[in-house]
C-alpha cells in the first residue's frame, strides 16, 4: 500500500537511460595501464565504487562504446554473477569510464532522485524486490527489461531530500568505523610483514631490546600435529561433546567456549587425543580451493567437552613456542602462498601431515615471541572491537530504510516548513 502523497514510477520512468556496456575481449580490446576507466561487476560494492585496483581500456574503446560511457551521479547495478544486486553510484567526476555486460547503469533524471534511488535499492525491500526478479537460469541474471520495470515508491521531493539526509548521516557513521577497521587490518598486516619471519628467513626489523640468533627449524619442531577424525554424527554410546568445525575456524581469529558450536558425540580416545586445550593453533587442512587451507585460528578458552572437528588440524605447541606467535606466522602471506602451493588435489584440496610438520619456520626466543604475538594482537583487538560497532550501524540503519523508504514511519518538518 502507498503512503498519501507518494507515487511509484518505473525504472524507466525516473530515469533518462538504462543499459549495459560490454566485453573488450568481443571487439579485440585489452587492458592497459591507462585510457578508460573499465568498470566490471567487481567494481560496484555494496553502496561504493571499488577503484583500488584499476582497469583501463584504450581511448578507442571508449569512443566504440559511447552509449554505455558513465557520468557523474549514474547508478549501476550489477546484473549477472554472484554479485548480483549490487549497486552503488558512479561518484567520479572528470573521469572516462565505461562499464561491462555484467553490470548495467540507470541515470537518473536529477542527481538528487540518485541519491533517492541508491538508497532505496539497497534497503532490505529493494533488495527483495531485485532478487525477486532474476531469472530461474542456471545463471541467475537480471536483464535491462527488469531494471525498466523496477518499481520505485516515491515520496514527495522535500520528504525525499529528508529521507536521504538521514540515511546519509547514517552512511557516513558506517563509513567512519569502515575506515578505522580498514586501518587497523592495514597496521596488522604491515606488522606482521615487519616483525615476522618468512620461511626460515627472519625479519629485518625487530622488537626493541631483543637480539640474538633466530632459530631455523619445522613445523614439527615447534609443534606437535594433530588431525582430527571426529565427524559430526552423534552415534549411541558415545560421550556427547561441542565440536568445533570447519567454518568456527574458517571464521574466526579466536576460539572462545561462549561461541555457538554444533552437538555431536566422540569416543573417550578421541577426546583424549582432539580435545581442545589453550593455545592451541587449528588450521583448516583440506578445502575445495588452495587459497583456503591451512587459515588459522587460536584457542583462547576451552572445556572438557570441546572437540576439534574433521577436515582439520591442531598444531599444539612444544615447549618453546608460544600459539599466539605461530597463528600469526599462519596468517602471513608467505605462509599462505607456501601452504596453498602444497595442497594436493584438483576439485577438492588438502594437506598431508607431512606437508604441515616439514613446512619450515624461524623462532626468536619464547621471550620475544610473545612480545610480537602481543603487539600484532593489539591491532587485531582493535578490528574485533570495532566490527560489533559496525553490525550495530548497519543494522540499525537497515531498520531505518525499512520504516523510511515504504512510508511506514514519516519524517515530521517544523511547522515553518510545512506552512
Amino acid at each position: 500500500m502507498i503512503p498519501e502523497g507518494w507515487s511509484v514510477q518505473r525504472g524507466d520512468e525516473v530515469s533518462t537511460k538504462i543499459t549495459k556496456g560490454a566485453s573488450p575481449k568481443w571487439q579485440g580490446f585489452d587492458y592497459q595501464d591507462d585510457g578508460v576507466l573499465f568498470v566490471t561487476s567487481e567494481n560496484v560494492r555494496d553502496g561504493y565504487l571499488d577503484v583500488s585496483s584499476p582497469k583501463y581500456l584504450p581511448i578507442a574503446f571508449g569512443e566504440k562504446q559511447k552509449g554505455s560511457r558513465l557520468r557523474h551521479g549514474d547508478v549501476l547495478i550489477n546484473i549477472v554473477g554472484a554479485s548480483i544486486g549490487r549497486s552503488c553510484r558512479f561518484d567520479l567526476s572528470e573521469v572516462e569510464a565505461n562499464i561491462n555486460q555484467a553490470v548495467c547503469v540507470l541515470r537518473p533524471k536529477s542527481f538528487e532522485l540518485g541519491s533517492y534511488l541508491i538508497q532505496y535499492l539497497q534497503s532490505p525491500r529493494g533488495i527483495q524486490q531485485l532478487f525477486g526478479q532474476q531469472s530461474d537460469s542456471a545463471r541467475p541474471n537480471l536483464t535491462l527489461e527488469d531494471i525498466r520495470s523496477f518499481s520505485f515508491p516515491l515520496p514527495p521531493s522535500k520528504e525525499r531530500a529528508k529521507i536521504v539526509h538521514f540515511l546519509e548521516t547514517w552512511d557516513r557513521a558506517i563509513e567512519t568505523v569502515e575506515a578505522l577497521i580498514a586501518n587497523a587490518r592495514a597496521q596488522k598486516q604491515a606488522l606482521m610483514q615487519q616483525l615476522l619471519p618468512q620461511g626460515t628467513t627472519p625479519p629485518k626489523k625487530r622488537l626493541p631490546g631483543f637480539s640474538g640468533e633466530w632459530r631455523e627449524t619445522t613445523i614439527e619442531g615447534v609443534a606437535n600435529v594433530l588431525v582430527s577424525n571426529v565427524d559430526k554424527k552423534s552415534v549411541k554410546g558415545e560421550r556427547p561433546v561441542r565440536l568445533c568445525n570447519y567454518m568456527d575456524v574458517y571464521r574466526s581469529d579466536q576460539i572462545v567456549t561462549e561461541m555457538d558450536f554444533m552437538a555431536a558425540t566422540a569416543t573417550e580416545a578421541q577426546i583424549r587425543k582432539f580435545g581442545l586445550t589453550v593455545g592451541d593453533v587449528i588450521i583448516t587442512k583440506d578445502s575445495e580451493t588452495p587459497d583456503d587451507i591451512a587459515i588459522p585460528t587460536i584457542v583462547q578458552s576451552t572445556a572438557s567437552d570441546l572437540v576439534c572437528g574433521y577436515h582439520l588440524a591442531i598444531l599444539r605447541p612444544k615447549d618453546g613456542t608460544d600459539g599466539q606467535f605461530l597463528k600469526f606466522f599462519f596468517e602471513h602471506p608467505r605462509t599462505r602462498h607456501f601452504f596453498a602451493s602444497r595442497a594436493n588435489g584438483a576439485t577438492r584440496f588438502g594437506l598431508t601431515v607431512g606437508a604441515i610438520e616439514t613446512a619450515p619456520i624461524s623462532l626468536p626466543s619464547y621471550a620475544e615471541q610473545k612480545e610480537i604475538g602481543n603487539v600484532i594482537l593489539a591491532a587485531e583487538i582493535e578490528i574485533h572491537r570495532l566490527k560489533p560497532i559496525l553490525t550495530a550501524l548497519r543494522q540499525e540503519k537497515a531498520a531505518l530504510m525499512q520504516q523510511l523508504l515504504t512510508g511506514k514511519r514519516r519524517v515530521k518538518f517544523p511547522e515553518s516548513e510545512v506552512a
